[in-house]
């Protein structure tokens, strides 16, 4: 069929017509579409820049927590102005908000974490006893020493009444340990002094070497009770309430190396598997000479570096308040001093500035609260160097 003059043009030819417009109408649309795009993301960068240009610092964990203390007590240290501790708060690492100028502020935890772990690193009964913190002024042990009775029953035969176990209440009192370290006030006027710094090192050598000889021969009275204090009796007739000893079998020395294997052996199994030896450095020195019968030594040294020397295959640390060997002298602990010796303290450390009893220095008086005592009489033995 023709198409008449004048009626219009071919159909398909103007479909094509049509399509052509649309891809380009289409085309002109997706352009402006990214170009807008492309100036919103620009407008954001921009916006972006200016908000970081100004932002404030990102919050820090608990050092920043703890920051405001920490340069309050930097401040009464150097200058005794205490304004700022006095409206400091703050709770964590076992710090109060409990702050009394008369009895001293408490340190800031980064100091009070720096002696706690000078302590801890210490050759003393702190490494193996049991360590507790307590909010009281004593903290008490219950223990139960002897074994509940028990028997046979059967069907037809009445039960007898078992025995009855002993409980003992073991009282452990916190004495109050200081230190009195002292600087020039010209010294603490040098921003460069690190005054933090040189008092938890100070503060923490003094500790130690107290607190280290009462855990061993303390008396108990105005300081902790040490586990040579007690009374040590003859394994053979040992009861409660003492230590039993190990003859060495000769006065002030030792009768060859069996009476180190006596030692180990009247500890109950129970207990030697957490078992260490205590001696000091002399002790230490006649002990890794002793050998067994096959010309072999009882000492060993430890392997990698911070490993604890060995005797018999058990640790030994090293105490320098152990007496030395000689007559009837018990010179060498073996125990498992963490059922055996439990040490009490607060957590807080105080410290108490003084500019005026010894001008033209100023007196830093550090105090806080400990105490120890045997906790378990079974848990230790000693080894006596006598004849019996």
């Amino acid at each position: 069929m023709s198409t008449e003059a004048g009626t219009g043009s071919d159909p398909v030819t103007e479909v094509k017509t049509a399509v052509t417009d649309f891809i380009c109408d289409f085309n002109a649309f997706q352009s402006d579409i990214h170009m807008q795009l492309k100036e919103q993301d620009s407008r954001m960068t921009q916006m972006d820049r200016k908000m970081t240009a100004h932002r404030r610092p990102a919050l820090a964990g608990a050092t920043d927590f703890e920051a405001p203390h920490q340069k309050a007590f930097g401040a009464y240290l150097r200058t005794g102005e205490d304004d700022g501790l006095r409206g400091v708060e703050l709770e964590g690492k076992s710090m109060t908000t409990a702050i009394n100028s008369d009895g001293g502020y408490l340190v800031d935890p980064m100091t009070s974490e720096a002696v706690k772990g000078a302590l801890s690193s210490q050759a003393s009964l702190r490494a193996i006893a049991t360590v507790v913190n307590v909010e009281a002024t004593s903290y008490d042990v219950l223990v139960d020493h002897t074994d509940l009775g028990a028997g046979w029953a059967d069907e037809v035969t009445a039960t007898a009444e078992t025995g009855t176990p002993q409980i003992d209440r073991i009282v452990i009192p916190l004495h109050e340990l200081s230190a009195l370290p002292k600087a020039s006030q010209r010294l603490l006027d040098d921003a460069a002094f690190d005054i933090e710094g040189w008092l938890a090192a100070r503060i923490a050598d003094k500790f130690a070497r107290t607190e280290a000889s009462a855990f061993v021969v303390g008396d108990g009275a105005g300081k902790p009770r040490g586990f040579l204090n007690h009374a040590a009796v003859d394994q053979d007739i040992w009861t409660w309430g003492n230590l039993g000893y190990v003859p060495t079998g000769v006065d002030g020395d030792f009768d060859g190396a069996d009476s180190i294997v006596d030692l180990v052996y009247a500890l109950g199994a129970a207990y030697r598997a957490n078992a260490t030896f205590v001696m000091n450095s002399r002790t230490a020195g006649a002990v890794r000479k002793l050998k067994d019968n096959d010309g072999r030594f009882l000492w060993s040294d430890g392997l990698a570096a911070g490993e604890p020397a060995r005797l018999m295959g058990y640790p030994v640390v090293i105490a320098e308040d152990m007496p030395d060997i000689g007559s009837d002298a018990t010179a060498i602990a073996f125990g498992d001093f963490a059922a055996g010796y439990t040490i009490a303290e607060r957590p807080d450390l105080r410290v108490l500035r003084d500019p005026f009893s010894a001008k033209p220095n100023v007196l830093f008086y550090a105090t806080k609260r400990v105490g120890g005592d045997v906790s378990d009489f079974a848990a230790i033995k000693l080894l006596k160097f006598g004849l019996a």
